[in-house]
């Protein structure tokens, strides 16, 4: 049996890809301890998922499931979040002391990426009716098959340990764990090419 079929992104399709990853997330640990008002999610996270993947957009990086189920937001090497927009979103929609551990906590998954040459996985995620089908495994197979082919190394940070043992099976390593006041752990994950 044959798993959903991998496409890039269109250009014309990037808020539909932000959408996918705001059906994925809803019940994400770092997410809603950022923002535990249904309300102030929906308007808070897009931001953050252009803010922090939407470098994917214009440098082949933004992959889509058939349908929209799923959509992984990969940067290639020196394609990198926007910090500006990053600190922005976080600063109009994250009250305190949430906001400024956020922004340990970014500042923390900055200095946990690899020296090597490395594709960075801003954002995976299946919109929640659609979980469980192999949407996630075959994103993340389309990507990774092209960076082994290549020789060059994949790093995410994992905001859900439930996901982590999904991440192992493709080959991900757990790197450590950060975890700032009030917040949920997040897991920087490194994969060397097979």
């Amino acid at each position: 049996m044959h798993g959903p079929r991998i496409r890039p992104v269109a250009v014309d399709e990037d808020s539909r890809a932000v959408s996918v990853q705001l059906a994925a997330f809803i019940a994400d640990p770092i997410t809603r301890w950022l923002w535990p008002d249904p309300h102030e999610y929906l308007a808070g996270f897009p931001r953050i998922v252009r803010g922090f993947g939407g470098g994917a957009f214009d440098n082949g990086g933004a992959d889509v499931s058939e349908g929209f189920m799923g959509c992984a937001l990969w940067l290639a090497p020196g394609v990198y979040p926007d910090e500006e927009a990053l600190g922005q979103a976080l600063s109009d929609s994250v009250p305190e002391p949430r906001r400024s551990e956020m922004l340990s906590v970014l500042e923390q998954m900055g200095e946990s990426h690899p020296e090597e040459t490395h594709w960075h996985l801003a954002i995976i995620g299946v919109d929640v009716a659609h979980q469980g089908k192999g949407v996630g495994a075959a994103l993340m197979q389309e990507r990774l098959t092209k960076l082994d082919a290549q020789g060059v190394h994949s790093y995410l940070e994992s905001t859900n340990l439930r996901n982590i043992p999904f991440y192992e099976r493709h080959g991900f390593q757990v790197i450590r764990e950060i975890q700032v006041g009030s917040s949920p752990p997040m897991i920087p994950m490194l994969r060397p090419p097979r």
